[in-house]
């Protein structure tokens, strides 16, 4: 699942990279970092870091604003000090340059991505309930019976001779009875499990979610461009 994940997250990122080099250039030297620190913000929520899906997101609409203004909306200006630019940062919210498409962007993916670290968090919990149990002390009694076992024609591999099943089942539920407890708590587990997955695969698509950053943005952009003398009359 990690591996998948980081994929298609390095697969997202270069595509909303390519954005700003195609559509918007004269920006795309400096919203490079912004993207970056929005995948990383996204990578590190899935893996369970106490963050939202909302500041991340918001943070990185914080970061955009002062390029926009300076780059497409007043491409005259050709130099903001840093104060001029921390201002238009912390006043994004208020201003409201990019309408109702950051909230937006903040709706589409925080039910997919909570999906994503739902079950993130719930295989690694599964990893390590089977590393325990994998390692769990055999009695003695327990041993001598998993070598009296090996005598079995089945084990043995001759699986045309009938298997002594009561024996292999009665030695078996000897050596497993003391992670037996486990059972219930185990198969809830994996229920839970086939219900997230169930959800990814649905209304929580993790690769559609990611996939639509790219045009979430590119509408944020093009509607503070369309409002662009208004703005810059706010500012």
């Amino acid at each position: 699942f990690l591996e998948a994940f980081e994929s298609l997250l390095r697969f997202a990122e270069n595509r909303t990279s390519s954005l700003f080099e195609t559509a918007y250039r004269p920006m795309a030297k400096e919203a490079a970092e912004p993207v970056k620190e929005l995948f990383t913000d996204i990578s590190l929520y899935i893996l369970g870091a106490e963050t939202t899906v909302e500041s991340a997101v918001l943070r990185f609409f914080d970061s955009l604003f002062p390029l926009v203004y300076s780059r497409l909306i007043n491409p005259g200006i050709t130099d903001l000090s840093e104060d001029y630019t921390e201002c238009l940062r912390l006043t994004r919210q208020d201003i409201n340059p990019f309408g109702r498409y950051s909230k937006n962007m903040v709706t589409e993916l925080s039910k997919s991505l909570w999906a994503s670290r739902m079950l993130s968090q719930a295989l690694s919990l599964g990893i390590e309930v089977i590393n325990t149990t994998e390692h769990a002390a055999l009695t003695k009694e327990c041993s001598k019976a998993l070598v009296k076992m090996q005598y079995c024609p089945h084990c043995q591999g001759l699986t045309l001779i009938r298997p002594c099943v009561g024996y292999c089942l009665n030695v078996m539920r000897g050596c497993l009875a003391s992670v037996s407890e486990l059972d219930a708590q185990w198969r809830e587990y994996i229920s839970t499990l086939e219900y997230l997955t169930n959800e990814m695969a649905a209304s929580h698509d993790l690769e559609i979610a990611l996939m639509g950053i790219r045009n979430s943005i590119n509408e944020a952009i093009l509607h503070a461009q369309l409002n662009g003398p208004q703005l810059s009359a706010t500012v």
